[in-house]
């Protein structure tokens, strides 16, 4: 991402409704498998929020983060303190030893890169046996936008390409669904219909009414995917698999 989007991130990912329900996703599968005291890199962790929110909610999880631009490790050192390892790397060289964690997690990250294929080889191989792996992607090369101009996307994914992306690698027992599946409509007008010449990212603040519509989205959107359901279409993919 550019520079600008960075400082952009660390001001309004703590409290954006997108975050939010991101880092939930992530949360709810990360629970359901790890046991205190696992270890989880975040492939690609911006300005560390996800790290924060993760932290928070399960004290007894080690984290390390790596981003490949230094800004963004600055500030994640800054925000998260002396206890987490971050690094500037990028996803397709991660420095670390084979079998150092018990999940890996990256967020919007594999979308920005040339060779996926390497990433996704990389995260099994720092991965210990049993580990997960869960990918964020933008959905649908028909949505491109201002929005990935600015976060320099290089590629949006479907379905069926992140369950390529997992097996691959090696990876087993992958699943995968949309989300965002709601406000898509919305966000397709905004950036298709209602676009303007000074757009650059949709990642800002918005006023409380619309945190609080998109908020809402949201909690049907998690109610739906924690009773076992799937969503078929939306703005991002979310993918899980296991290494054997």
């Amino acid at each position: 991402m550019n520079a600008d989007e960075y400082i952009k991130l660390a001001e309004v990912e703590d409290q954006m409704w997108y975050f939010r329900s991101l880092h939930a996703h992530v949360g709810r599968e990360l629970a359901r498998t790890l046991r205190p005291g696992a270890a989880v890199l975040d492939a690609g962790c911006g300005t560390g929020g996800m790290i924060l929110r993760l932290r928070a909610q399960h004290p007894t999880w080690t984290f390390a983060g790596i981003d490949f631009m230094p800004l963004a490790c600055e500030l994640a050192r800054r925000r998260c303190g002396p206890d987490v390892d971050v690094r500037v790397a990028s996803i397709t060289e991660l420095p670390f030893a084979d079998a150092s964690f018990d999940a890996v997690v990256s967020a919007d990250v594999v979308c920005q890169v040339d060779n996926p294929e390497v990433a996704a080889r990389e995260f099994f191989r720092v991965l210990r046996p049993g580990g997960t792996v869960v990918i964020n992607v933008p959905a649908y090369m028909w949505m491109w936008s201002y929005h990935d101009d600015s976060c320099q996307t290089k590629h949006r994914y479907t379905r069926p390409e992140i369950a390529a992306f997992f097996r691959g690698a090696g990876f087993v027992e992958g699943c995968t669904t949309h989300w965002n599946a709601l406000p898509f409509p919305v966000v397709w007008a905004k950036r298709k219909l209602f676009r303007r010449e000074t757009d650059t990212s949709d990642v800002k603040r918005y006023p409380g009414w619309i945190e609080a519509g998109f908020n809402g989205l949201m909690a049907l959107e998690h109610a739906w995917l924690r009773a076992g359901g799937r969503w078929g279409w939306g703005t991002s993919v979310f993918g899980v698999a296991r290494k054997p």
